[in-house]
């Protein structure tokens, strides 16, 4: 297990990097003058120079490359070319904001998706299981801002006005202060996600339902729910962590059209502002940090799945 721990680590830090080398690249691809995009048509000579010098446009690629990587493993952001702030004072807020956004939504999404999957595969092929598998399909086919506008419109807008259209969090306040403003983003993110998880777990659990131990625990005499939730579950859940992994990593990345339609501030909006503005470092910066959230989220799900699994925690015995 800890050889497969360190490879996976192993495989996770090489595909950090090989992203940071297309980031880089692409941000480097970009068309035009990156200082002159930043400063206008009207800056002068001399500020033109010194922006260069800043952003190390005036080196080689490769020099660049290695300043801004070396940055970035020391946890020096850079400093933002539109507002000359540091990177890191500048998203630290935004990162908590969306943190805390995602955290909300995978706390409600997660246990909800396994508790639905179950709930459609005890009564499959029944009435229940057509409408839960017909309803998390059509969520499953809309796209998140087009969950965002329902939802807009049916509480903040025209049906009832309980919650509000647009997350207007104050500068320096964080998220868990104004709960109201994040109930609609994060009841999109839960639509979005709920669908792929719960029908991913009604198929694990129709599937360990029809094993042999769970008939031979069912002749034993054992309650229905202890069959299920202490025989089936345990073992149908595993593929549901994994995909809860991706959904959590897509999230990470995501979150960037639900806080632009709910006017949320957190790394989306910050992203969004950050490419109209070409505000390079604060671009490749958030880019790394999904990047890195969705590695971590895929170690973890493959540690977790060899906790629950004992053919894959004994495997190398």
């Amino acid at each position: 297990m800890s050889r497969f721990l360190l490879r996976r680590l192993a495989l996770g830090l090489l595909t950090l990097l090989l992203v940071s080398v297309v980031v880089f690249a692409a941000t480097q691809a970009l068309p035009g003058d990156a200082a002159r995009a930043i400063l206008g048509r009207d800056a002068t000579p001399q500020r033109l120079a010194a922006l260069r010098a800043q952003l190390h446009l005036n080196q080689s690629v490769f020099s660049q490359y290695g300043h801004w990587l070396s940055g970035m493993l020391t946890g020096n952001l850079g400093t933002s070319a539109a507002s000359q702030q540091s990177v890191s004072s500048l998203l630290s807020g935004r990162i908590g904001n969306s943190a805390f956004l995602v955290f909300v939504s995978a706390l409600v999404a997660i246990p909800l998706s396994i508790v639905l999957g179950v709930w459609m595969a005890m009564r499959r092929d029944k009435l229940a299981d057509h409408v839960g598998s017909t309803v998390s399909l059509v969520l499953a086919a809309l796209p998140e801002f087009v969950i965002g506008i329902l939802l807009v419109v049916v509480f903040a807008t025209n049906v009832f006005h309980s919650l509000p259209a647009v997350s207007l969090i104050p500068p320096g306040d964080h998220a868990w202060q104004h709960l109201n403003d994040v109930i609609l983003p994060a009841a999109t993110l839960v639509l979005a996600v709920t669908p792929y998880i719960s029908r991913i777990m009604r198929g694990s659990m129709i599937e360990v339902l029809e094993s042999d131990y769970v008939t031979m625990a069912r002749l034993k005499g054992l309650p229905e729910r202890t069959v299920i939730w202490r025989h089936a579950v345990p073992n149908a859940i595993v593929p549901a962590i994994q995909v809860s992994a991706l959904q959590l990593a897509w999230m990470a990345g995501g979150v960037v059209v639900v806080e632009f339609v709910f006017s949320f501030p957190g790394i989306g909006a910050a992203l969004v502002d950050a490419v109209g503005n070409r505000d390079v470092p604060v671009v490749q910066a958030l880019t790394m940090i999904i990047a890195a959230v969705y590695v971590v989220l895929n170690v973890g799900a493959d540690m977790a799945t060899i906790l629950l699994t004992p053919r894959l925690r004994t495997a190398g015995r």
